[in-house]
C-alpha cells in the first residue's frame, strides 16, 4: 500500500515503513499509515499522536517507551500513562508504532 499526501501525491516511505520526509505529514497520511498497521485511529490515538509530536518537537528525538509512558503520564494522567493503555492502541510497540503513524522517525534505542 502507498501512502498519499492532502494533495494526492505519493509519500515517500523508508524500508520498515517510516517517512522519509517529516514535512510530509499529515493527519491524512496518519490515518493511511494507521490503516497499513490495520488500526482505525480514535481520539484516544490522537491525543498519543500529537503528544508524541510534541516531545519531538521539544527534545529532536521519538522517544523510546519509558520515556513516552513518562511524558503521557504527566500530560495526561497516571490512567493513560502506563504500558497497558499504550499496548491496546498501538499493539506490539507502542513507542515505532505510535512514531510511524505520528510521521516521525523510529525510536533510536527500538529494534
Amino acid at each position: 500500500m502507498k501512502v498519499f499526501s492532502e494533495q494526492g501525491q505519493p509519500v515517500a516511505l523508508d524500508n520498515e515503513g517510516y517517512l522519509r520526509q517529516l514535512h510530509d505529514w499529515s493527519p491524512v497520511v496518519a490515518e493511511q499509515l494507521a490503516q497499513k498497521a490495520n488500526l482505525t485511529l480514535t481520539p484516544e490515538h490522537w491525543e498519543i499522536i500529537e503528544l508524541i509530536r510534541e516531545f519531538y518537537q521539544t527534545f529532536e528525538h521519538a522517544p523510546a517507551m519509558r520515556p513516552l509512558v513518562k511524558a503521557i503520564s504527566q500530560k495526561l494522567g497516571a490512567d493513560k500513562g502506563r504500558s497497558i493503555y499504550l499496548m491496546r492502541l498501538f499493539p506490539d510497540s507502542p513507542a515505532k508504532l505510535a512514531a510511524k503513524i505520528a510521521g516521525l522517525p523510529k525510536p533510536t534505542n527500538c529494534l
